[in-house]
């Protein structure tokens, strides 16, 4: 166990809320298209660089009808970044101590026509205090309408919040979320933000709210694109595309996505960091 501040549990107990909703939401979605799928939830812990307890998380994992794969992780870990690595991140040049909570979501869908999703969500400390995230829509096949459902959730969200910056974090989420080696971006985006720093109790709750907004929004946005899109027919053609698609979001995450790295760089757990992988993909 680690011990937490007020902010660190307040902010940690928020993430924990938002993943039983989120998963209660696909179960829900699976029993409509007449499956029983469940999440398999795996606790993992984390030993610090000492060997002392550094947290840890629990993995939450579907492979049902409609969600061919889907996880929703929540970590909660504490140590110390390694002398490289504490370079690159915000506030632990001079001191590598960090601590981290958040949730992280992706899921790929078995029909072609139901779009990919990632969404991730964080409060970290090191000798600064932030929150960071975003959530990003990921179509094999992409519709206009729904990209622009899942936009204007998002809109709201930056709306109704101070923090909030739709057109700064929607250009962010394009920037970020971009293969350089393909030169395309890998879905139609949504919004990225980092470094919403953390002053007072009052600045911590005034960013919780907005954090926790996104998740009201991803909640409200994703869902209803997937019972909308999940009874579609679709032709191998289509599959093809989208396992070929699969492969370009496979490339994104294991060279570019900095979860990715972080979670590798701070030893989390391997099968935790690298659900975000398609269950199946294709290179031609």
């Amino acid at each position: 166990m680690i011990e937490l501040d007020a902010q660190q549990q307040a902010a940690r107990t928020t993430f924990e809320k938002l993943r039983d909703r989120i998963c209660a939401e696909y179960e829900a979605i699976e029993g409509e298209a007449g499956s029983d799928a469940r999440f398999v939830y795996t606790p993992w812990d984390r030993p610090d660089e000492t060997g002392a307890p550094g947290g840890g998380g629990v993995q939450g994992l579907i492979k049902g009808k409609v969600f061919e794969k889907a996880g929703v992780n929540v970590s909660t870990v504490a140590g110390q970044f390694s002398e490289e690595f504490s370079k690159t991140i915000h506030g632990a040049e001079n001191d590598p101590r960090f601590f981290a909570t958040g949730i992280s979501l992706v899921a790929h869908m078995a029909n072609p026509h139901v779009p990919a999703v990632h969404m991730n969500l964080r409060f970290l400390n090191t000798t600064k205090r932030w929150f960071g995230g975003g959530a990003d829509l990921n179509p094999p096949i992409p519709y206009k309408e729904d990209t622009e459902f899942f936009h204007a959730e998002m809109f709201k969200a930056c709306d109704a919040h101070e923090p909030g910056d739709y057109e700064k974090f929607s250009k962010w989420a394009d920037d970020y979320f971009w293969i350089p080696h393909r030169n395309v971006a890998r879905g139609v985006g949504g919004i990225f933000f980092d470094h919403l720093e953390i002053e007072d109790d009052e600045s911590f709750n005034t960013h919780l709210a907005f954090v926790d907004h996104v998740g009201d929004a991803f909640l409200k946005a994703f869902p209803a694109l997937v019972r909308k899109r999940m009874h579609s027919e679709f032709t191998a053609e289509e599959e093809q595309q989208q396992l070929e698609w699969r492969g370009r979001y496979a490339e994104f995450n294991l060279v570019y996505d900095r979860g990715t790295l972080f979670g590798l760089k701070t030893g989390g757990n391997i099968d935790a960091i690298l659900m975000s992988l398609p269950p199946r993909a294709i290179w031609t």
